[in-house]
This record gives structure tokens, C-alpha cells and sequence, in this order.
């Protein structure tokens, strides 16, 4: 069961990739000048912006997405298969493939969008932020492996002490 919610997590995060890939420029570009208002004005009650242009953190917010909702794809379709029991290196680089021909598709798919287009850009950014996504859920499952026997050994030490008494 677990295997099959973490494939359906995965083909609705895509969806919702896809999604955001079909709505027209107009529609892309409110929804990010939205958020690019909101975190602007959430800076200036920290600190006063000064020679700080809408349209360069805009550019950065719409960059920012491509890295951030890859992440979030490369982390799903990395836990996706290693729950098929696929090691640990083979399950990180088919999800990187996976996620890279996404990209690649999603990219393409915006060729048809109006007002959108294909951007190489954009498919490396998606790449980068699909293999950090990889890596740093790679590396916390490490950590977690390292840490478990620990916690195992201390529980089998207390349980010994307790018996003991």
C-alpha cells in the first residue's frame, strides 16, 4: 500500500507541474507578481529594500519555482523507488532520469501554451533542483540509518539495566 501512495504522490505532484505548465502567460505571470508583491513586502517590515527592482526578484521568483517544485519531485520519486527495494544509488539515479525527461517534456508541452515557450534554462534549473531534492534526501536517509543502531543500542542497554534490578 505504502508503494502505491507514494506512485500516486508522485503522478499528482507532476500533475500539478503540468498544471502550472498550462496556464497561459498571463495567468504564470499574475500568480508569480502575486507572490513576488507578498515576499517584498514581508522583506521591508525586516529591512528597508533600497535599489532592490520588482522585476529582479520576479525573475528570481519564477526561476526559484522551477528549483523548488523539482525538489520536491526529485524527493517523491526517489522515496517512490526505494520503496520497489532498488538500492540506494540505482533508485537515486532513475529518479534524476526520471525527473530529467519531465523537465524536458514539461518544457516541450510549453512550446503549445500561449505565451509560453521552451527555455534550456529552465530544464537545468529543474535538474538542479530534482538532484538536490535527491541528494539531500539521500543524505538524511543516511543520517537516519547511522542514528537507528545508536538508538537500538541504547534501548537494548536499558532494557538490560532494567532487567538486571
Amino acid at each position: 500500500m505504502r508503494k502505491i501512495l507514494a506512485w500516486v504522490i508522485v503522478v499528482l505532484w507532476m500533475m500539478l507541474i503540468f498544471y502550472f505548465s498550462q496556464q497561459p502567460v498571463s495567468d504564470s505571470r499574475d500568480l508569480s507578481s502575486n507572490i513576488t508583491k507578498q515576499l517584498i513586502d514581508i522583506a521591508e517590515k525586516v529591512t528597508p529594500l533600497e535599489n532592490v527592482q520588482e522585476s529582479q526578484v520576479h525573475h528570481l521568483v519564477r526561476k526559484n519555482a522551477h528549483f523548488i517544485i523539482y525538489f520536491f519531485l526529485g524527493i517523491f520519486a526517489l522515496l517512490a523507488l526505494k520503496l520497489t527495494n532498488l538500492k540506494r544509488s540505482t533508485s537515486a539515479v532513475i529518479a534524476l532520469v526520471v525527473c530529467m525527461i519531465y523537465a524536458v517534456t514539461d518544457e516541450y508541452h510549453q512550446l503549445f501554451v500561449g505565451g509560453r515557450g521552451a527555455q534550456m534554462k529552465d530544464i537545468f534549473i529543474d535538474w538542479a533542483g530534482a538532484a538536490t531534492g535527491i541528494i539531500v534526501a539521500t543524505l538524511l536517509g543516511l543520517l537516519g540509518k547511522i542514528r537507528k543502531p545508536r538508538s537500538e543500542n541504547r534501548k537494548s542497554n536499558t532494557s538490560y539495566k532494567i532487567s538486571e534490578r
